[in-house]
């Protein structure tokens, strides 16, 4: 039996005893994890999800994928030459179970992406194992404090966000409304679910400014 599951915005075709590389969970190596979103599971196709089927999963360890390099050289009479390279963190998991029924009631943690500050949203109408649910509760609750109270205190606390080549004062403000105050959170983010638009640029700059 194979199954059709969404992580970390991509979707992966899976079977029993499959090794996947995917976008880091907030895990460690020897963790039972299970995966909600389900789009498909064998012939049975979700609308759009597959209520109460689920994935389960072994967290083998926590990795990075091969470095990129962004090499920039500006012409000009003072001329310029800039290289940073990025690892993206991801996490290796081996596929185990396939439940097409009953994944609400198995005790099996939820798979949650470990960026940190953002939760994917699941859609709604989704079944989620009340853990699951739990930990959205808890992550939305910090997110609008920051909005509404602490914003100031905590762009205060963390990196000058502006300092990043393409961040002006407006879109500073807008990760620090979201959350995101440091260059490691910045590195960190997952520009195919993340609210705010940022560039692959910017991030490898904030992940060489983190080290």
């Amino acid at each position: 039996m194979f199954a059709v599951l969404k992580t970390g915005g991509k979707q992966y075709k899976v079977a029993s005893g499959d090794v996947l590389r995917i976008e880091k969970l907030d895990a460690v190596a020897g963790d039972k994890i299970q995966f909600n979103e389900i789009l498909m599971v064998g012939n049975t196709v979700g609308a759009p999800l597959v209520a109460d089927a689920g994935v389960q999963a072994e967290v083998i360890d926590q990795i990075k994928g091969e470095k990129t390099v962004n090499f920039v050289k500006r012409r000009r009479k003072h001329s310029s030459a800039r290289k940073k390279g990025h690892r993206q963190q991801l996490t290796l998991v081996r596929i185990g179970d396939i439940l097409e029924k009953g994944a609400e009631k198995s005790g099996v943690k939820a798979a949650v992406n470990g960026a940190g500050f953002k939760i994917e949203p699941a859609y709604k109408g989704a079944p989620t194992s009340k853990k699951a649910a739990a930990a959205v509760e808890r992550a939305s609750k910090p997110k609008a404090a920051t909005k509404a109270k602490a914003a100031p205190k905590a762009a205060a606390a963390g990196d000058d966000l502006t300092e990043l080549t393409g961040i002006g004062p407006a879109a500073a403000q807008k990760l620090n409304d979201a959350g995101v105050t440091t260059f490691a959170q910045v590195a960190a983010i997952d520009t195919a679910t993340f609210e705010v638009k940022v560039s692959d640029k910017v991030i490898a700059q904030a992940a060489e400014l983190a080290k």
